[in-house]
């Protein structure tokens, strides 16, 4: 009799043992010569030295289809232990498969460009409305990264700009008082990464979520940094955060030109940032429109609705200054 420890790196143990532990329960039915202890990332295996090598083996291929697709249930466990390899179902565009399973894709032709953008450069500004999905495929991506090892951390910011409401007189501390600023980004980490893990990932800096200030002076390598919301950045700001981009690290900067949230005195820095930065080399821009918006059907219209408004309104501004040009002239 031989005892082997196994290390499972990369599962959430929610998902790898089940609920009320119904995976290791099955997983016990199915090699009921060894006795089997589980306490989180650790697995003991106690038997016979042929059984528990063919025991491990298992394991590690459980493993790596629970940490590519979120998943493990009856069925897969079974076909796996037997030696019958799961079904895989092609997924065109396919970037990763979220919590429980759940396959995130680039639905739209210029989500698609972000992710060649995104494996061809180490910065890409991705620009458009809001539902388009840029952030959330920005994401997805650098949980794509993150998981195939590729960088050690995501780090994931915004400015705290106060848009009707001030920072002040919201309750909690600091944190309670920028979190709301954050949640965006938050909702999409807990579509792609189960709660116990992404949890894990938060607790020991490997995700980090942080307002736009809280970047000065620091080197950020071997990570994938994602901007959200960069139009509401001063030219000041953008600088500084673009500096910080360290070795082996790639920059995705996403905005919405239309929801600038700034003073009127104060000049948006993606749109400077834009301008100068315009025709470097290593540098991708993807425009997102009103086609991409994937949200409910409604969003484009609503969309499209305060285009026409604003169009109308700039002819009527320019209706009367026409109009006083010409009393002047008279």
């Amino acid at each position: 009799m031989i005892e082997r420890v196994i290390i499972l790196e990369n599962i959430d143990p929610v998902v790898f043992y089940g609920v009320n532990n119904c995976n290791m329960q099955l997983i016990k039915t199915l090699f009921p010569k060894l006795r089997l202890m589980a306490r989180g990332h650790v697995l003991k295996v106690i038997g016979d030295e042929n059984e528990t090598a063919i025991f491990e083996q298992k394991i590690k291929e459980l493993e790596k289809y629970c940490t590519e697709y979120n998943l493990l249930n009856e069925e897969i466990i079974t076909d796996i232990i037997k030696g019958n390899a799961p079904i895989e179902i092609k997924q065109d565009h396919l970037i990763i498969h979220g919590v429980n399973g759940k396959p995130i894709v680039a639905r739209t032709e210029n989500q698609q460009k972000l992710v060649k953008a995104f494996e061809s450069n180490d910065l890409v500004f991705a620009l458009g409305p809001a539902g388009s999905g840029k952030t959330y495929v920005a994401i997805a991506l650098a949980v794509r990264a993150l998981k195939n090892k590729e960088v050690k951390k995501i780090i994931l910011s915004r400015p705290a700009v106060e848009a009707g409401e001030k920072l002040g007189f919201l309750p909690g501390d600091m944190k309670d008082k920028i979190d709301p600023y954050l949640q965006p980004l938050y909702d999409a980490l807990q579509d792609m990464i189960p709660t116990v893990k992404l949890k894990e990932y938060m607790d020991n800096n490997v995700i980090q979520i942080a307002p736009l200030a809280f970047m000065r002076g620091r080197t950020l390598s071997d990570a994938i940094i994602i901007l959200d919301e960069a139009q509401n950045t001063t030219p000041h700001q953008i600088k500084m955060f673009l500096t910080r981009l360290g070795l082996n690290a790639k920059m995705v900067i996403t905005g919405d030109m239309t929801q600038i949230d700034l003073p009127v005195s104060q000049s948006s820095g993606l749109i400077q940032a834009l301008q100068i930065l315009k025709g470097v080399p290593g540098i991708g821009r993807i425009e997102f429109n009103k086609k991409d918006i994937v949200r409910h059907k409604l969003v484009q219209r609503i969309v499209e609705a305060y285009e026409k408004y604003d169009e109308k309104k700039k002819a009527l501004k320019s209706a009367e200054i026409s109009g006083k040009n010409n009393n002047i002239t008279n």
